[in-house]
């Protein structure tokens, strides 16, 4: 009677586990790297091409408002697999530099921070990564690996542990000059008058100073920059990995067809878990510099290089949308596109052609709080569920993202943290017509610079500006001297009063309201005020993941796949060589 009784609970159980299976909705999450919201068709381009990515908005919801918590790479992505602002989980910075830029890093993303992938691997979810991470590798050795994927939910990766630089191309250009290059000019110009001005004292008799000690201070400057100089010089094979899961398989990797891989990948992690419930989130390395495209693209779209990335690109989008309807899934996949922030306005390549996006019409772009560098795209598909063609005109943020997932996949929020993302399923249903989001806080790294107010029972969206970049050159829409823009000092200039815009009537930012234009002007400050004061009462001190310590290059924690000696050279990517898979209709 036991045995029966036995069996017919492990029945019963698998039977759940089966019906449970068939019922969880799986999740494809596709986010390009610094693709302008006016790159895309959906969203009025008229040049580029981008008939897949479109089809999702034809084909389901287009959020017209859909902001990045934040606007770089790093801090923005942390966001989005936390639901919080990054500033909570200490991946923002107070200093110059706000992304990682050394793969031998010791920042990253917290192993006590929760992300909606870990919540979705306890509720039996295949979870996959393909492309790009940026939010850390290792802490305290080559091989920990304590900010890998893997530890943050993940089952499988093939992608990039840090990012695509100008440095990963072959005469693509060098990162750190482009972006420190009057830094390091004026460094070094200080370095060589103060050695010329030292000899000529000494040569003068005004100051005593030992021939030989003169010689070696000479010598040990020499030294270092030839050490500087070797360093980037190996830029590219020290901080260009391909890996598959823990296994570094290429090193630098190649940009040949990149994206093909990538697409490989993709449609093929989707195959092996079509039985199952499953999470992919596709992390494209375009358009991000250093730009690429395979033979089949280049040279095909209206905008050189950059329009060829976006339209292989999409390419990819129609192979991932047409494996879901070869594996029937397509009814059983919630399709969430986005980039990570807006486009890179300031890239330019050595040879002047732009290798940025278009925010079509608004202001500045990627690293700046204006509209161009966060409201970035938001479109969602799930046929049978979601309204095929609607559009949402309602402040939602990618943090968003983490709630939703969540409470559809039946997982339990976290209980000991803020999440600031909220559930986007009645605003996507038509059950609720206004956002959750009545204030949206935005950080320049860890700054807050502007602040946004959606009134309940109001048509207007208010945003307080407390600083903002000074672009250079002036009457530009971006910082090309330091090729973003920067977050303090004489960078910035602040305002007090903020700077007010009603972004209902006046998107591109280009009006501010006074108190003449605005008879509420003063009383809409003040509740932006007590918003914020209410907000930074929430904060608590958290470990600074991108402090100079964190971001620096360690060589012990320098990630290898053959010896220092032989470069840390390696391809063992054994899809290298792989062709389209299909046409490029």
């Amino acid at each position: 009677m036991k045995i029966l009784l036995a069996f017919f609970l492990l029945h019963l159980t698998i039977g759940n586990l089966g019906q449970r299976a068939n019922t969880q909705p799986n999740y494809v999450l596709i986010m390009a790297d610094d693709l302008g919201i006016g790159d895309l068709g959906c969203y009025g381009n008229i040049t580029l091409r981008t008939p897949h990515i479109d089809s999702l908005a034809k084909d389901g919801v287009t959020l017209t408002q859909h902001i990045a918590a934040a606007a770089l790479c790093t801090p923005s992505r942390a966001a989005v697999l936390t639901g919080r602002y990054p500033i909570r989980s200490g991946m923002t910075s107070f200093r110059r530099i706000g992304v990682y830029i050394f793969a031998a890093g010791s920042g990253g993303l917290p192993t006590n921070e929760t992300t909606f992938v870990k919540l979705l691997k306890e509720q039996g979810y295949s979870t996959g990564l393909i492309g790009k991470w940026h939010l850390g590798l290792n802490c305290e050795s080559s091989e920990d690996h304590c900010h890998h994927p893997l530890w943050h939910g993940f089952d499988y990766f093939y992608g990039l542990p840090l990012t695509n630089l100008r440095n990963c191309k072959p005469n693509g250009g060098n990162i750190i000059i482009v972006g420190a290059r009057s830094t390091v000019r004026t460094a070094v110009q200080v370095v060589i008058v103060a050695l010329i001005t030292l000899l000529l004292l000494c040569l003068l008799g005004l100051v005593s100073m030992p021939w030989k000690a003169l010689g070696f201070l000479f010598l040990a400057v020499t030294l270092l920059l030839a050490a500087l100089l070797l360093f980037f010089s190996q830029f590219r094979n020290l901080n260009c990995i391909l890996m598959r899961n823990r296994r570094i398989i290429q090193q630098p990797f190649t940009c040949e067809n990149l994206t093909q891989r990538m697409t490989s990948e993709a449609t093929s992690f989707m195959g092996r878990n079509a039985d199952r419930p499953f999470l992919l989130f596709m992390s494209f390395i375009p358009v991000h510099t250093a730009l690429y495209a395979s033979p089949e693209f280049l040279g095909k779209s209206k905008h050189g290089l950059y329009g060829d990335s976006v339209e292989e690109m999409d390419w990819s989008v129609g192979q991932i949308l047409a494996t879901l309807e070869m594996l029937n899934l397509s009814r059983r996949t919630l399709v969430y596109f986005t980039s990570d922030q807006g486009a890179h306005i300031e890239e330019i390549s050595e040879s002047g052609e732009v290798h940025g996006g278009w925010n079509g019409i608004y202001k500045g772009g990627k690293s700046t709080n204006w509209e161009g560098g966060i409201r970035v795209p938001g479109l969602l598909r799930w046929s049978g569920v979601l309204t095929a063609g609607r559009s949402i005109d309602e402040p939602t943020s990618n943090m968003d993202l983490f709630p939703t997932i969540v409470k559809l996949s039946k997982a339990a929020m976290p209980g000991d943290r803020i999440i600031d993302g909220r559930d986007l399923m009645p605003l996507l249903l038509g059950d609720v017509q206004h956002s959750e989001h009545e204030f949206l806080f935005h950080y320049c790294n860890s700054y807050l610079s502007a602040v946004r107010w959606h009134p309940r029972h109001s048509s207007s969206v208010w945003k307080a500006h407390l600083f903002t970049p000074n672009f250079n050159p002036e009457g530009t829409q971006g910082c090309f001297d330091t090729h973003v823009c920067l977050c303090y000092g004489n960078y910035v200039s602040r305002h007090d009063p903020p700077l007010l815009y009603d972004l209902s009537c006046d998107p591109t930012e280009s009006s501010p309201v006074t108190p003449a234009s605005e008879p509420q002007y003063h009383q809409i400050l003040d509740v932006m005020r007590e918003a914020v004061e209410r907000h930074r009462g929430t904060l608590t001190p958290v470990p600074d993941q991108l402090t100079i310590n964190n971001i620096i290059w360690k060589p012990w924690l320098q990630p290898c796949c053959s010896t220092m000696w032989e470069l840390c050279h390696c391809d063992n990517d054994t899809n290298s060589s792989t062709a389209l898979n299909g046409t490029t209709d």
